[in-house]
C-alpha cells in the first residue's frame, strides 16, 4: 500500500470540504481532498444559497465572479392554501446587500470552489478516491485509507483528518462516532419538470387536503417535491403513476398538460430519506467532523449548504494559524464545535418543531382544509414576514472569515 502525507487531509468534497480546503489552502496549509466520485454531477443536492453565503462570497473577493454563475433569485417564499396564497418569508426585508436567496446547481456551486482552491500549489483534489476509513496511532486518527480510481488501497497520513463526506460518513463510522438521530415521520420526493413562459414564479408550498407539494423555480426547469409519510412512497407506486400525475395537477393545475412528459416512469422520481442527526461530540484526537457529517439536517429552510460552509469558516478561522505553525492541539478542535454546536442545535430544533407541529401532522391529513396559524397572522403584519426571511437566508450565527484567509 503506497503512503503519502499532507498537513489536512480532507474526506469528501461536498460545500464543507471544498470550503475548508480551499481556505486552508489560502493560508498556506498543505491539503488534499479526497472525493469519491468523477465529478459532482448528481441530481437533488441541496443547491439553495443564501444571502450569509453571499456576503461571506464577497468577503473573500470572490463574489462578482461567483454571481456571474447561472442562478435563479427568489425574493420570497409563499405558501398556497385552499384559502389563498400566504408569504411566509419576505426575503427583501433582510439587512445588507444581498435581500434575496439563489437557487444555483450544486455541480456549480463546487466546481467554482474547486477552481479556486486549485490556484494554490499546497491543494490536492483527488477524484475517484473511496474512503474506506480512518488510520489511527493509539487513540488518534492519523489519516485516511482509500481506494484509488485503479482500485489500490491507499494510504494518506495528516496532522488532522476532517470528515466532510456527509451524512452516511465512512469517516465518521469508522471512528466510532455515532450520532444522536431524532428520527422523523416524513420523506420527500424530488422530481423535475418542464417550466413554460407565462408559469407563475418564486418558490411556492402548495397545502392542501392532507397534502404538501413545493416548486421551486430554477433556470430552464422547476424543481418539484411532495411530502410524504416516512415509508408511503410504495404506497404511492402501488396506486399508479397516473394516480400520482392527477394528484399533482389537481394541486397546481397550470403543471397538467405536461405531467405525462415530465413523469414518464417512477424512475423520473427520486426519495429522500428524511432525517435529523448530530453528533454530541464532533471530534477526537486528530479528527474532525463536519457538515452532514457532524449533522445532519431536514430539508426545510433549505439550510444544508450554508450550515456546511459556515462549519469550514469558523474550521478555518481557528485551525488555519496552528496547523501552518505546527501546533495544533485538541483544544483548537474542542473550539470549532463549541463555535458552531449552538446555531446547528437551534437551526434543528426549529426544523424539529416545523415537522412535528406543522408538516408531518399535514402529510397525516390532520390539515386538512385549514390555513395555519401562523401564515394569517403573518398575512396580517407583513414585516413579520421579515423575521423567518432572516432565520432562513442568514442563520442564526454567520461566520466571517479572518483576514489571513481573505
Amino acid at each position: 500500500m503506497a503512503t503519502s502525507r499532507t498537513t489536512c487531509a480532507i474526506a469528501g468534497g461536498g460545500p464543507a470540504g471544498l470550503m475548508l480546503g480551499m481556505l486552508l489552502a489560502r493560508a498556506g496549509v498543505d491539503t488534499v481532498v479526497l472525493e469519491k466520485h468523477d465529478d459532482f454531477l448528481r441530481d437533488f443536492r441541496g443547491d439553495t444559497v443564501h444571502a450569509s453565503t453571499h456576503q461571506l462570497m464577497d468577503e473573500l473577493n470572490l463574489g462578482a465572479a461567483f454571481r456571474k454563475l447561472a442562478h435563479q433569485r427568489i425574493e420570497r417564499l409563499q405558501v398556497v392554501t385552499d384559502d389563498g396564497p400566504f408569504t411566509l418569508a419576505d426575503f427583501t426585508r433582510l439587512p445588507g446587500r444581498f435581500p434575496y436567496i439563489t437557487f444555483l446547481p450544486q455541480w456549480d456551486f463546487l466546481n467554482f470552489l474547486l477552481e479556486e482552491a486549485r490556484r494554490f500549489p499546497n491543494f490536492r483534489f483527488v477524484k475517484n478516491a473511496e474512503v474506506l476509513g480512518v488510520t489511527t496511532a493509539g487513540r488518534r486518527v492519523t489519516g485516511l485509507r482509500y481506494k484509488d480510481a485503479d482500485g489500490e488501497e491507499q494510504e494518506l497520513r495528516a496532522d488532522l483528518t476532517v470528515g466532510t463526506d456527509g451524512r452516511r460518513s465512512a469517516v465518521r463510522a469508522s471512528a466510532g462516532m455515532r450520532p444522536r438521530v431524532f428520527g422523523s415521520k416524513m420523506d420527500v420526493l424530488w422530481f423535475r419538470l418542464t417550466k413554460e413562459d407565462g408559469d407563475p414564479g418564486g418558490m411556492v408550498g402548495r397545502l392542501s387536503d392532507g397534502q404538501l407539494f413545493v416548486r421551486i423555480e430554477r433556470v430552464g426547469h422547476w424543481q418539484a417535491a411532495i411530502a410524504v409519510r416516512k415509508g408511503g412512497y410504495e404506497e404511492l407506486r402501488a396506486r399508479g403513476l397516473d394516480r400520482f400525475r392527477e394528484q399533482l395537477a389537481a394541486l397546481t393545475p397550470f403543471l397538467a398538460g405536461r405531467l405525462e412528459g415530465d413523469l414518464r416512469s417512477w424512475d423520473d422520481v427520486k426519495v429522500l430519506d428524511v432525517q435529523i442527526d448530530r453528533l454530541d461530540r464532533w471530534w477526537r484526537p486528530g479528527l474532525l467532523c463536519l457538515g452532514d457529517a457532524a449533522h445532519t439536517m431536514s430539508p426545510i429552510m433549505g439550510v444544508g449548504i450554508n450550515l456546511a460552509v459556515q462549519d469550514a469558516v469558523a474550521a478555518a478561522n481557528v485551525l488555519a494559524r496552528p496547523l501552518r505553525d505546527g501546533t495544533l492541539a485538541d483544544e483548537h478542535l474542542a473550539r470549532v464545535q463549541k463555535r458552531r454546536m449552538p446555531p446547528t442545535a437551534a437551526t434543528q430544533r426549529v426544523q424539529r418543531f416545523l415537522q412535528t407541529r406543522f408538516l408531518e401532522p399535514w402529510v397525516r391529513g390532520e390539515g386538512k382544509s385549514t390555513t395555519p396559524v401562523v401564515l394569517r397572522a403573518l398575512k396580517r403584519v407583513p414585516p413579520l414576514q421579515g423575521g423567518p426571511a432572516r432565520t432562513m437566508a442568514i442563520g442564526l450565527r454567520p461566520e466571517r472569515p479572518d483576514p489571513m484567509l481573505r
